[in-house]
């Protein structure tokens, strides 16, 4: 693996993770900031084109005022990279003050931009959701 193959994966991963802490600190502008200007959030649902529409995506619906806590964990990313644009396969686990709420994959297309590498398209799947989830149902099993 070249050094700039080891940069742009540890590029990826620290977009993956401002992602992720962004969303569960309610930083909608800061997360939307981690997609290119064509870039789609598709999610259960719903979706958004470019930052302002994922941001609008995300802040449309309702929150319910039972959500206290919001904690994403992401493991084992598979990054593949093609010169300017590469792909990642990620699988999630969402804890809320309710206990393990909802778990399932990321499937991203990313691509570097000026202002680095910043998601092209990121497609949300749950795989399974619990019983007592805080969010509205989404399982897309």
């Amino acid at each position: 693996m070249t050094r700039d193959a080891i940069y742009d994966r540890i590029e990826i991963l620290d977009l993956l993770a401002r992602y992720t802490y962004n969303g569960d600190r309610g930083r909608i502008d800061a997360l939307a900031a981690c997609f290119a200007d064509e870039g789609t959030l598709e999610f259960p649902g719903n979706s958004g084109t470019g930052p302002a529409g994922v941001a609008a995506a995300l802040t449309g619906g309702e929150r319910n005022p039972a959500i206290g806590f919001v904690r994403h964990h992401i493991t084992n990313p598979l990054i593949e990279l093609d010169g300017d644009h590469a792909t990642a396969r990620s699988y999630f686990t969402v804890t809320s003050n309710n206990g393990p709420d909802h778990s399932g994959t990321y499937d991203d297309r990313l691509v570097r931009t000026d202002a680095g590498w910043r998601f092209a398209h990121r497609r949300v799947r749950i795989d399974w959701q619990a019983a007592t989830s805080l969010f509205r149902r989404m399982t897309t099993r």
